[in-house]
């Protein structure tokens, strides 16, 4: 996920002008319209049951295809990489297909083969609308934050097993998922600027401070939680996701994706 920068509200004061006449006090400017606090901090955290293990994957079959020399993103240099990667093409049941590639020092074509099965079985469990852009799929060792974007899911494992233990993967997965295939279409979008004017807050201080990289990412898991996963939310929660982004999730709704396996 990428960097926050602070988003702060201050009241412009005009200061005394002058004039060969004299000087006079200068009447204050109006102050900006204050932006209510955000509900959260960042969505993926907000409920670990809007998807889980247990839930159908659309994950269908993976074939091997060898090593093959691909560029990469790894975080851990923050930098693109070339590799020798473990390749691995998979499709899923409703016709969509990525290759997955796995970085080298995994040391085997088994052990490479068990992590991009076990995550194209959790990518399986997305909406179909967040899988649509989804041609890659990156597999390195390290604890550093996923990204989405690129036509990619960049995946380290080590930050999978912390996110798996909060019982937060696949959550993390939507989030990234978004910003892979609505993010083009849509962050930018004039509806959605509307819809962000119009609620007059955020769902969260991440989106917040980053209102065009981040707020379509961190409005969809809400969305999904209030429309597909009513029961698995408390109604607390799901008052605070109506109330804060109403506008935002009828522009989701609009849109009519494809949310399957999910209903």
């Amino acid at each position: 996920m990428s960097q926050m920068t602070l988003l702060r509200v201050s009241v412009l004061a005009l200061g005394v002008a002058a004039c060969w006449e004299g000087a006079r006090d200068a009447p204050f400017a109006a102050a900006p319209r204050q932006i209510p606090p955000p509900p959260f901090s960042g969505t993926i955290f907000i409920d670990p049951d809007i998807i889980t293990a247990a839930d159908p994957t659309t994950f269908q079959s993976l074939t091997a295809k060898g090593q093959g020399l691909r560029t990469m993103f790894d975080r851990r240099v923050n930098n693109w990489i070339q590799v020798q990667a473990y390749l691995f093409d998979v499709t899923f049941s409703d016709g969509l297909a990525t290759e997955v590639q796995v970085n080298p020092e995994f040391s085997s074509s088994s052990s490479a083969q068990v992590e991009a099965e076990k995550y194209a079985t959790v990518i399986g469990r997305l909406p179909k609308a967040l899988r649509t852009n989804v041609a890659t799929v990156w597999i390195h060792k390290g604890v550093q934050p996923f990204g989405g974007g690129n036509n990619n899911l960049l995946i380290h494992v080590g930050q999978a097993a912390l996110y798996e233990n909060d019982g937060i993967l696949e959550e993390t997965f939507v989030h990234e998922a978004a910003h892979t295939s609505l993010d083009a279409a849509h962050a930018g979008s004039p509806g959605w600027i509307a819809a962000q004017t119009t609620d007059g807050t955020f769902i969260s201080t991440y989106a917040r401070d980053n209102p065009t990289r981040e707020d379509i990412a961190e409005s969809f898991l809400p969305y999904l939680a209030i429309r597909y996963r009513s029961g698995r939310i408390t109604p607390a929660l799901a008052n605070t996701i109506l109330q804060t982004i109403p506008n935002r999730i009828a522009y989701f709704d609009a849109l009519a994706l494809n949310m399957l396996p999910i209903q």
